[in-house]
């Protein structure tokens, strides 16, 4: 059975004094897969922009390119529509052994853009850290499945990172956060693919939504009212992408709307661009996910 849910997202940004011309990206249009379908939205922005022209990026999400001219000392960035989830049945475990997992990613000759050679070396954002590495040692075996070391990295990360909205910045590095062991979803799921490339996982990271109501019952996740991130690994050619959520240690499943798909947050930054201004600015989000 399918979950609708409505959704509105909000991203402002109010400048100290008036921006002589902007160049943005925006990556805010849910995607349409194998799990989920954007029913009906749009990206909209205010003030109307000079220049907008809408298209996809490599890994295939919608892009939104945008251009402001005049100067402007505030710009709202919005997303409204709906979108159905259909919920993940129960992943059953049929990735290979670790020890083997090399040989098949050997065996893919593609590299299209969710080949898993795009996501196993480092990336803008993520560098080969040894403590990291030694960390993704430490709670993995040969011996173990996949998806065991994916659970296990996980589960590991979970039980030793704090939840600290203030403990980080969008520009902390993921060796930083792990050092720390405090951040939000955004550092927890770097780190995360830093250990899981480490031990020879592909690993990407997802930007999205969690529901904002928890079922009955059930306690509220963390990461709700805001955007989210999670991690999605390779875990060999029988089981492929599975996705992970290591802040709330979960699969993903029908609670998490997905946005963008990258190797790490440089390729699915909600919104990236450069402006000719002075002064300071400070940048507010609203999301709002409500199940029908």
């Amino acid at each position: 059975m399918s979950i609708e849910y409505d959704i509105r997202l909000e991203i402002g940004y109010l400048y100290d004094s008036p921006a002589a011309s902007t160049r943005t990206l925006l990556r805010m249009l849910p995607l349409t897969n194998g799990e989920q379908t954007l029913i009906t939205g749009q990206v909209s922005t205010d003030p109307v922009p000079d220049f907008r022209r809408d298209g996809v990026d490599f890994f295939g999400n919608a892009t939104t390119e945008i251009a402001h001219d005049a100067g402007k000392t505030e710009f709202l960035f919005r997303f409204s529509g709906r979108v159905r989830r259909i919920p993940r049945g129960t992943t059953l475990d049929l990735s290979c052994g670790l020890a083997a997992l090399r040989a098949e990613i050997q065996g893919i000759q593609s590299i299209t853009p969710m080949s898993p050679h795009h996501f196993l070396g480092e990336s803008e954002r993520i560098r080969h850290e040894p403590e990291i590495a030694a960390f993704a040692e430490e709670v993995t075996a040969p011996g173990m499945s996949v998806m065991a070391a994916l659970q296990a990295v996980s589960h590991a990360i979970h039980d030793r990172f704090d939840f600290d909205p203030g403990a980080t910045e969008v520009s902390t590095t993921p060796i930083e956060a792990f050092q720390n062991r405090r951040g939000v979803c955004q550092d927890i799921s770097q780190v995360t693919i830093a250990a899981l490339r480490s031990v020879g996982i592909p690993a990407g990271y997802v930007s999205g939504f969690l529901r904002t109501v928890p079922p009955p019952g059930q306690p509220r996740l963390e990461g709700a009212d805001a955007m989210h991130a999670w991690v999605r690994a390779w875990c060999g050619m029988e089981t492929g992408w599975v996705e992970i959520d290591p802040t709330n240690d979960m699969l993903v499943g029908a609670d998490h709307i997905a946005i963008a798909v990258g190797r790490d947050y440089a390729d699915v930054a909600p919104v990236k661009g450069s402006s000719r201004t002075s002064g300071s600015h400070r940048t507010e989000h609203r999301v709002d996910v409500i199940p029908l």
